[in-house]
């Protein structure tokens, strides 16, 4: 591991990520002493694009029954407009 004093780190920073870029960890030092390190990173995986729905092709045919748009009965809709406190 190469090691570089922070003043030749700011003379050279673009030296020094690429570099890093190439796999390398770079050991920064103040006065010759170690302080820090710069590592690449670990590549993301590329995520595959999900279906759209959560059901995909398992469950293709839903049955919503007519009384879904229905209005809520008073003691539910209550629940949710805080009438029944």
């Amino acid at each position: 591991m190469p090691q570089l004093n922070i003043s030749q780190v700011k003379s050279h920073f673009s030296a020094t990520i690429a570099r890093v870029t190439a796999g390398e960890t770079v050991i920064i030092c103040n006065r010759n002493k170690p302080v820090a390190e710069i590592r690449p990173l670990q590549q993301q995986k590329k995520l595959k694009k999900r279906p759209i729905g959560l059901a995909g092709k398992e469950y293709p045919e839903w049955d919503i029954g007519k009384d879904f748009f229905d209005p809520l009965p008073d003691d539910i809709l209550a629940c949710f407009t805080g009438a029944d406190e």
